[in-house]
């Protein structure tokens, strides 16, 4: 099961249909299965003051990972997304709001499966991850 819901804010217009189905789909290309995934979609501000709480981070941040299980099979977990970074990311990139906003879709999901991106080795296989499921989206949604 994978549910979109909004905190404080308009989840951005999205095709829930074709982005659960990409999920699924990039998920089964790891071997892994869909468990529960809830996208929780917020402010900056949210965000912020959700880190400083919760993970003692005083930072802006486009998502916040908590795995809902530790089983090897089915990933679970809650995703915290920032829609006002995701905005000024994609802004800063030069890159279309859509391909950022599914690029952190991804991101959480791959932090799921195991990878990681506190280095700049782990940082830089974490992109390739990204690109790498991005690529696999057949349609836009």
């Amino acid at each position: 099961m994978i549910r979109f819901e909004s905190i404080d804010i308009e989840i951005p217009a999205l095709n829930q249909r074709l982005a659960k189905q990409w999920i699924e789909e990039f998920a089964a290309s790891y071997g892994k299965k869909v468990g529960e995934l809830y996208y929780l979609f917020c402010s900056d501000d949210y965000l912020l003051e959700f880190n400083q709480k919760r993970m003692n981070h005083d930072f802006y941040t486009d998502i916040v990972t908590f795995p809902l299980n530790d089983c090897s099979e089915y990933l679970s977990g809650e995703f915290y997304i920032s829609i006002d970074r995701i905005r000024d990311n994609a802004e800063q990139l030069g890159k279309p709001f859509k391909d950022e906003f599914h690029r952190v879709l991804s991101h959480g999901v791959l932090h799921l499966i195991g990878f990681k991106d506190k280095t700049d080795d782990d940082a830089k296989m974490m992109r390739e991850q990204e690109e790498r499921c991005l690529a696999m989206r057949r349609e836009s949604f």
